[in-house]
């Protein structure tokens, strides 16, 4: 039994946990499926790339894609303390300022423009470089400068700007457009999930406990009101009762799942399962939006990448340096260059991401070279594609029906295909020449309208950025309200990513934690953080 009972804790649950237990005089409860992050892999920065593979992953993929030749995808989801913040490649970004003030004023979401809650992201961080209006320097998550880039990265910065791209030294302030180093949710060269930044400090309060390897089952309903949560634990099922509410963060695919396993979704779905249906609720589910990505590979003249360094005898060298300074391959998060750039139909905003891997093979699906390469992302991060999450069964153990339904908005698809040619334009450009020997991928003979569609249908990855599918709003498809109560059912709350209404146009970890940062504001009843002081707009970076 607990004041509350927070189910979930990945990004936003260990956030949730750490702000709600501030307060002695409640009591709170995580409960996580998955278990602690106790391998050195969830800290060494370069031990991103395993986790794409599996490791700490649900093992899920989505359902054939009917617009990708009916290819099903690989669909890493965290099953671990931290969730996606202890497995992600570290990038920290927040998206444009136009998405938040689109939640506020598009979907009515009030209480969350960019002014609203761009105070939430700067309590939640600590800089290390940048200590502005747009930056916090005293918050539990450090955010920080890449420590071990190649010279690599540099020459892409220069080539992107002669393909066009202006330098952008900071994507989280005024402007958003641009190409430079990503800040990373890192500390002294080791990872800084939210179970590292925010529970780990929180475990010394007596009124906070944890349950980990915890499956949660179902949400306990009575008369409309959400009581506790069932959960199987060590091979016995129990019900944990929650006093004032049930808080459910388990993601963008594991809220609605547990939402459905309740009863708790669109009745013809639910009868079709065979779940009773406790509440009609036709949003759940609904929305889901995702980022997802083409790349180019090129060869490199010599070894200067850090393809090879997964070999036995050059992994423990690159260990050892790592533990005697802090340097060198397993320091690296691989991905801490790119930015952000207009497609040709692109509205006020930038609608493509660049991601810039410092070797190939990096994620589950990309090919490894022999040599030394890089791999350089463009993901569509504006896509007007929407999917749902569905169940297969009334089994909680069943792995959920996940269909992004990519690529079903024809312009989304043109977008892909235009940033997949933006990124062999930047490969070919003359800052790099010194590096690139040739395009591997799609490869030079890759050139008609039809050969570049087949390429990005077998190449095409998730970035790993669900969210939408428990939106919050106020229209027939609305799940949550803007203050996260789920409608029509007392004592449930929803905060994750799934809440957001629209993706941001970015990597989706530090958005979350800003949500978590702000939920639990609303679930304490503390007045919200004042909103930031407006600033005068700047002058918008020349596209062309």
């Amino acid at each position: 039994m607990a004041d509350y009972v927070i189910v979930g804790g990945g990004a936003a649950g260990c956030v949730l946990a750490a702000r709600l237990s501030e307060d002695p005089d409640v009591t709170v409860l995580l409960v996580e499926a998955g278990g602690q992050d106790r391998s050195f892999l969830f800290h060494w920065p370069a031990g991103f790339t395993k986790m794409t593979k599996g490791m700490a992953s649900w093992g899920w993929s989505t359902v054939p894609q009917s617009w990708m030749q009916d290819r099903a995808i690989w669909f890493t989801q965290a099953r671990v303390i931290g969730g996606g913040s202890s497995i992600n490649a570290q990038i920290y970004t927040r998206g444009n300022h136009d998405d938040y003030d689109h939640w506020a004023m598009t979907h009515g979401c009030a209480g969350w423009s960019h002014r609203e809650v761009l105070p939430y992201f700067k309590r939640a961080e600590c800089n290390d470089r940048f200590a502005n209006d747009y930056h916090g320097t005293d918050g539990p998550l450090s955010v920080a400068m890449p420590k071990a880039t190649l010279p690599v990265c540099d020459s892409f910065i220069r080539a992107a700007q002669e393909y066009g791209i202006p330098f952008n030294p900071d994507f989280n302030g005024s402007e958003q457009a641009g190409v430079g180093f990503y800040q990373l949710t890192q500390q002294a060269a080791r990872r800084c999930s939210t179970s590292v930044a925010y529970l780990r400090p929180a475990l010394l309060r007596p009124n906070l406990a944890v349950l980990t390897n915890t499956q949660a089952l179902r949400i306990m309903l009575e008369n409309h009101r959400a009581t506790g949560v069932e959960v199987e634990h060590k091979g016995q099922n129990r019900h944990l009762q929650a006093i004032r509410e049930v808080i459910v963060s388990a993601g963008a695919i594991g809220s609605p799942r547990l939402l459905l396993l309740s009863g708790i979704g669109p009745t013809d779905h639910l009868n079709h399962v065979g779940v009773s249906v406790a509440h009609d609720l036709p949003g759940v589910g609904e929305n889901l939006q995702d980022h997802i990505d083409i790349c180019a590979l090129a060869e490199l003249h010599g070894s200067d990448s850090y393809d090879g360094w997964d070999r036995p005898h050059k992994a423990a060298l690159a260990g050892l340096r790592y533990l005697l300074f802090k340097t060198g391959p397993a320091a690296a998060s691989l991905f801490e260059a790119g930015g952000f750039w207009y497609s040709e139909t692109a509205d006020a905003q930038p609608d493509i991401q660049l991601h810039l891997g410092q070797g190939s093979g990096i994620e589950k699906g990309i090919v490894s070279l022999d040599g030394s390469g890089i791999t350089l992302n463009s993901a569509n991060v504006r896509p007007r594609s929407r999917g749902t999450v569905r169940l297969a069964s009334d089994d909680p153990l069943d792995p959920p029906l996940i269909d992004p339904r990519y690529w079903s908005e024809t312009q989304d698809l043109e977008v892909s295909l235009q940033g997949l040619k933006m990124v062999r334009d930047i490969l070919a450009q003359p800052a790099l020449r010194q590096f690139v020997s040739r395009e591997v991928l799609p490869g030079p003979e890759v050139q008609s309208r039809d050969e570049l569609f087949d390429y990005a249908c077998r190449m095409a990855k998730t970035d790993h950025h669900p969210v939408g599918t428990c939106k919050m709003g106020h229209d027939e498809m609305a799940v949550v309200a803007p203050d996260l109560r789920v409608q029509g059912l007392d004592g449930l709350r929803i905060c994750d990513s799934s809440i957001m209404p629209q993706i941001n146009a970015s990597n989706t970890n530090a958005p979350t934690i800003m949500i978590a940062e702000k939920g639990a504001d609303l679930i304490s009843g503390r007045d919200p953080l004042p909103p930031a002081i407006r600033k005068p707009l700047p002058e918008r970076t020349a596209r062309f």
